[in-house]
């Protein structure tokens, strides 16, 4: 690890949000679809230094609910290149002893995709370093809204007491249950809005923004998000906690 986070305490889990890619590709006269096949290659860059770095839980919006709502040739190039970086993520994972979850509503997606989700999660998940959440067709609405369904079905078996229901017992019921809260977001390309994105996890996050353009992002820019994260006082109820 390089001096710069010498003496500075590593996030457990970091979640992003992947901006940026269609700008830098505007920015270079490049189809936008340029900006998505490099914003990936920088997604596995990531992968492999906040491993390296002992962050335990890397989170990212890969794909939203909104983003159906985009043209269909974006949306399918969107898709082929998901297919393609699914088996290099796999070897990926193997290199680094990730281990790999998909977080959202993956019914929508063609039948080999979804194959290809359940593959990468089948096949890491007894890797033991860090976990490489991909949050795919989510989003937070959503995914609360469904929590909130399955909760009324189990009400109604009989399987849980209304009286019982509590924060804990809410939060076993999101696509996160087995995942702590994220410590720290980073959104690229210095947009100063959550887009729907972890709506319940993000209560007590911090947040960190840059105007780097997901594809520019690199090691140096994440040292300098856990640097901001590092120089703050995060309280909770009034009690200083570092």
């Amino acid at each position: 690890m390089g001096n710069t986070l010498e003496n500075m305490v590593i996030p457990q889990h970091v979640a992003l949000i992947l901006d940026g890619n269609g700008r830098w590709a505007r920015k270079r006269g490049l189809p936008r679809t340029m900006g998505h096949k490099e914003g990936c290659v920088t997604v596995e860059k990531t992968v492999e230094i906040a491993a390296r770095m002992g962050i335990k839980y890397l989170t990212v919006y890969g794909f939203s609910t909104e983003n159906w709502k985009r043209s269909s040739e974006e949306v399918g190039a969107l898709m082929q290149l998901f297919r393609f970086y699914m088996v290099r993520l796999l070897k990926i994972a193997g290199k680094n002893n990730v281990r790999v979850k998909m977080i959202g509503e993956r019914s929508r997606f063609d039948k080999d995709i979804i194959e290809g989700i359940n593959r990468l999660e089948n096949e890491t998940k007894d890797n033991t370093g860090m976990t490489f959440v991909i949050a795919v067709n989510y989003g937070g609405r959503d995914e609360i809204v469904r929590a909130a369904r399955k909760i009324a079905e189990a009400a109604a078996d009989g399987r849980l007491n209304p009286e019982e229901l509590d924060e804990n017992v809410f939060h076993s019921y999101l696509d996160t249950a087995d995942i702590p809260d994220p410590d720290l977001l980073i959104r690229t390309s210095g947009e100063l809005r959550l887009s729907n994105y972890l709506l319940w996890q993000l209560a007590y996050t911090e947040l960190y923004v840059t105007d780097c353009l997901w594809p520019d992002f690199s090691k140096e820019e994440l040292e300098k998000a856990i640097a901001a994260y590092n120089s703050r006082e995060r309280r909770f109820g009034g009690v200083k906690t570092s």
